[in-house]
């Protein structure tokens, strides 16, 4: 009896995989510029026409997606080699949210995607692996004595998390520099953490 099964999907076509890349990477770097710049814009600066895009990307906020997308992969690889099991808890957290907010600082268009520069991704999926890492950290912190043991892990993160998205709505509407976001920031989350707070001048720039 054949088989009904349907047919795997072609692979696609070498120039399309490329032509889709060079979109990718336009939209990159000209939303980091130009968070507002339009699908017009993005073709001119991929050198493709607006219809390419589109072929590749139905609508602006699907592209927006792919590029938060890949702004969240390098942020979670840069966490990675951040060395987030090692030293206090506390260092290590504020490691984490220095790299959030570097990649606030290159990226604008992840806060406007509805993100923010602790988690880094505009849906569930996305925001998994940070979330990950965050409550790996808070639990150690629980267990070494570093931050409150009495609430729940998942509370604590999503605390920190809620903090994340202030501060970055904050700095996004020009309310607040990103250095004054990120320094409230990283108070506010000891604090809410029951950590004590950094002293003047030992917390790293998130330049």
């Amino acid at each position: 009896m054949p088989s009904t099964a349907s047919p795997a999907p072609r692979p696609r076509r070498a120039d399309a995989e490329r032509s889709r890349a060079a979109v990718l990477d336009a939209a990159t770097a000209l939303l980091a510029e130009r968070p507002d710049a339009g699908m017009r814009d993005i073709a001119a600066a991929a050198g493709v026409t607006r219809q390419t895009v589109y072929a590749h990307f139905a609508s602006r906020d699907a592209l927006v997606g792919a590029v938060t997308e890949r702004v969240t992969g390098e942020a979670v690889a840069a966490m990675d080699e951040a060395g987030l099991e090692e030293g206090p808890a506390a260092e290590a957290l504020t490691r984490l949210q220095d790299i959030g907010w570097r990649l606030f600082r290159r990226n604008p268009v992840v806060i406007q995607a509805g993100t923010d520069p602790v988690r880094g991704g505009s849906s569930e999926t996305l925001h998994e692996p940070v979330d990950a890492r965050l409550t790996r950290l808070v639990e150690r912190g629980q267990r070494d004595g570093e931050f409150d043991p009495a609430p729940p892990a998942a509370w604590l993160v999503a605390v920190v998390t809620a903090l994340g998205h202030a501060a970055g709505h904050e700095v996004a509407a020009g309310r607040m520099s990103a250095d004054e976001g990120a320094a409230a920031l990283r108070t506010a989350t000891l604090r809410a953490l029951g950590a004590p707070p950094p002293v003047p001048g030992d917390a790293p720039s998130p330049s």
